[in-house]
């Protein structure tokens, strides 16, 4: 038998499964698909494609549906993931574009993303370990208070007031707002949060002792917000579409929906992301995991598609999309990959 018909057999298995939930027999392959072939020819084939571990009969069905490992075989022989069309990458673009802060990039992208995939998305914020500083300012409000802007790499802006004490007053106190600034960004700009905060920690010693106290009042507010930005976070949207899929789960969606409320575990399943790309922009790897491959029990049942999206030249967090194995994967993958790309260019800077 041709491995390469075999895998034509195989993958229109997946396709008709995926589009009708219904067990596929070799007379609607014959009828549906231009194999080339008799029926006879394609039982034969289905039966190596079953020896193998592909594909296997749901109960007494006469029909095969594919295994995890034939989903598998299905996704690393796509020659190519599955283009949008312009309409569909305009409509992407004109919903993002319109975020006014980082929150609302968030909030928009997992939220797109369950509309176009009817599946449940997965947003990660940008992890401390890839963001970085990207400015400081200093703004005087009055003699007695000064605000402080952290300005990150993804966009997130902090603010802060601190108390001044009367340090701001006239030209002398231009003079100090103006050097804390520069002192400021010197040490912070481009560095990763952690880096940036220990080098902030001996700034106070590079200034006038009637002036040092206020500088640590900033330094200590600035290493506050840094140590805020560290926690790792995850946004879901679209659980609901699960119950589109109830005959997919082998009893009951409560597994499933018991692994989504642990954010550490959906933390895990991204954080692998982007490593091929952390070095350059948002990584076109797409990632893949079928069924057994999540490494979460609850989670056997369903496949997740994810991969990076970056900020500048880094690969700062991931996104994607989780749903029963039974899922459309060459247009999922097209649409996280297409998002990915539209939140990596709204990053940056």
């Amino acid at each position: 038998m041709s491995d390469d018909r075999r895998l034509q057999v195989l993958r229109a298995i997946v396709q008709d499964y995926v589009r009708t939930s219904e067990p596929v027999g070799s007379k609607a392959l014959v009828e549906r698909h231009q194999l080339g072939v008799s029926a006879a020819t394609v039982r034969n084939d289905m039966a190596v494609l079953e020896e193998e571990g592909l594909i296997h009969a749901p109960h007494t069905s006469a029909g095969r549906v594919p295994t995890d490992a034939g989903y598998r075989v299905f996704v690393d022989r796509l020659s190519a993931v599955k283009p949008m069309t312009p309409a569909e990458r305009s409509a992407i673009r004109t919903f993002l574009v319109g975020a006014v802060d980082l929150d609302d990039v968030v909030d928009r992208t997992v939220r797109l993303l369950a509309t176009l995939t009817r599946q449940v998305a997965v947003v990660q914020y940008p992890s401390l370990t890839r963001s970085t500083v990207r400015h400081i300012e200093l703004v005087p409000l009055g003699p007695d208070r000064l605000m402080i802007v952290l300005i990150v790499n993804t966009g997130r802006v902090e603010q802060r007031v601190v108390a001044a004490r009367g340090a701001l007053d006239g030209e002398g106190g231009e003079a100090f707002v103006s050097r804390l600034r520069s002192e400021l960004n010197t040490e912070a700009v481009g560095r990763p949060f952690s880096d940036a905060g220990a080098r902030l920690v001996q700034l106070p010693d590079r200034f006038p002792e009637n002036e040092r106290e206020i500088v640590a009042a900033v330094v200590r507010t600035l290493d506050d917000a840094l140590v805020e930005e560290r926690e790792e976070r995850v946004v879901l949207a679209g659980t609901s579409n699960l119950a589109r899929f109830g005959t997919d789960f082998p009893l009951t969606i409560g597994p499933v929906l018991e692994a989504l409320e642990e954010h550490v575990v959906l933390l895990k399943l991204l954080g692998a992301l982007g490593e091929d790309g952390r070095s350059g922009r948002a990584s076109d790897t797409v990632a893949v995991r079928i069924g057994h491959e999540n490494p979460h029990q609850g989670l056997t049942s369903t496949s997740m598609v994810s991969t990076g999206y970056a900020a500048g030249t880094e690969v700062v967090a991931g996104l994607g999309v989780l749903g029963p194995t039974r899922m459309d994967y060459p247009t999922t993958m097209a649409t996280v990959r297409a998002v990915a790309r539209y939140v990596s260019e709204i990053l940056d800077p």
